[in-house]
């Protein structure tokens, strides 16, 4: 049994055409245009050539096709005389509609749970992104099977003039699949415990975590690089990023804290890609300070923001429990009079906000500084070392922030440190000759 192919990855660039179809009484927090020009974008990513974009307004279903009669006469002769070898619906399609479609418009079809099923296919790199793609892929499989084959009438078996019952094609296909998602099932758990022992080995080292979010294009992966002096793929382009990514994070008092890159999300995220965001979602839930990147130079950066939060509230993530640091970013993009109104409105944020440009560079201090903030929020301890406890002493300004320092008479050193509640724990395991007070 083989796959269903999306879109042939040897074949000659195929010219597409984009639909987005609007329906009438839906919630409109993002315009049509803007939908359509995401439904292209994730087109392009998948190197289709989109040469045809289209809003289709919707004023009522056909549970056949989607569209009305005349709407799907309309493309087909669009398609015929463009000579488009795929049509994208920026929509999720039953599998009869995708079939009569199909048929239609004699090319191929690709809804939008196809569609970012096969870019997280190409771009995932990790042993774990592969496994959870390939899982939704043939979830999604499964419930096309009417579509996908052709012999489905076929049936083996059976004995005697009427010919027994046996097992239908459609029937032995949909058993191999169940199968395979067994395997893979069995497979993801195994390489789930391995990431949990790590990120159990991770949390033993006395380093605040911070996870970026964001939707898909926000430039969490170019402020990764900016920050951490990183070369994680960032390009202009959606869903560049899908393995999470940690690199270590110099903050301005000279500790540093481990910063991790996630997956984009995205409006209308296919239930069958849920999984596929477990890595994404446990890095956030495990993270001190959440940083969420918007695209502020977007018309649509209240709605993606929006989603975000939909995205992972869905994904059973509360962002209210959360220290949340919103940082705008792409102010580049802006003009004067945009970046006088946002500053005034950064004053003003809940939650707090930064602006910053991770292209240029510019805000990142401002941002790094914020961050260290957030992560410093245990109160101060007294710390007092005796003469011979310089390990102890270059530990806490590793690991800590010295607030104030006192040689005294007798050679010790008395500081007061901000610690978190994980690195004193270490810290009084490690030199249990230094005295710890209550600040």
């Amino acid at each position: 049994m083989s796959s269903t192919k999306f879109v042939d990855r040897e074949a000659p660039v195929q010219g597409a055409l984009v639909i987005h179809p609007d329906r009438e009484g839906r919630g409109r927090a993002r315009h049509p245009e803007a939908r359509l020009e995401e439904a292209a974008g994730l087109a392009r990513a998948l190197d289709l050539e989109v040469r045809e974009t289209m809003v289709a307004t919707l004023r009522q279903l056909t549970p056949a096709t989607l569209f009305g009669k005349g709407k799907v006469q309309e493309i087909a002769a669009l398609v015929e005389v463009e000579g488009l070898d795929v049509v994208v619906i920026d929509d999720a399609l039953t599998p009869i509609q995708q079939r009569n479609l199909e048929k239609a418009w004699q090319a191929k079809v690709i809804d939008r749970t196809g569609l970012i099923l096969e870019i997280f296919a190409r771009r995932a790199r990790t042993r774990e992104g592969r496994l959870q793609v390939e899982l939704a892929r043939l979830t999604y499989e499964r419930s096309r099977l009417v579509r996908t084959w052709t012999h489905l009438e076929r049936q083996r078996g059976g004995f005697g003039v009427m010919g027994g019952p046996g097992e239908t094609q459609i029937e032995t296909d949909r058993r191999l699949i169940a199968e395979k998602i067994g395997k893979l099932k069995r497979e993801l758990e195994e390489v789930r415990r391995t990431r949990t022992l790590q990120r159990s080995a991770r949390r033993r080292i006395p380093f605040p975590s911070v996870a970026l979010v964001g939707y898909t294009n926000a430039g969490k992966s170019t402020l990764f690089n900016r920050l951490t002096e990183a070369k994680v793929v960032a390009e202009d382009m959606l869903f560049a990023t899908l393995d999470p990514t940690l690199r270590n994070l110099p903050l301005p008092d000279g500790r540093s804290a481990i910063l991790s890159d996630t997956v984009g999300f995205i409006s209308d995220l296919p239930h069958e890609l849920v999984e596929a965001f477990r890595a994404t979602l446990e890095e956030v839930r495990e993270a001190d300070v959440v940083l969420h990147v918007r695209d502020i130079a977007s018309d649509e950066s209240d709605a993606q923001a929006a989603d975000v939060r939909a995205v992972l509230e869905r994904l059973g993530v509360d962002m209210d429990e959360r220290r949340i640091l919103e940082v705008w970013n792409k102010i580049d993009r802006l003009g004067p009079e945009r970046r006088a109104e946002l500053s005034g409105d950064v004053r003003r944020a809940h939650p707090a906000a930064v602006l910053v440009s991770a292209e240029t560079g510019e805000g990142c201090d401002a941002l790094l500084a914020a961050v260290a903030g957030l992560v410093d929020e245990a109160p101060p301890v007294e710390v007092r070392a005796p003469v011979g406890e310089g390990a102890a002493i270059a530990w806490l300004y590793r690991h800590g922030r010295v607030i104030e320092r006192e040689e005294q008479a007798d050679g010790a050193v008395r500081m007061s440190v901000s610690l978190t509640a994980q690195a004193l724990g270490q810290f009084e395991q490690l030199f249990p000759g230094a005295r710890v007070d209550a600040g």
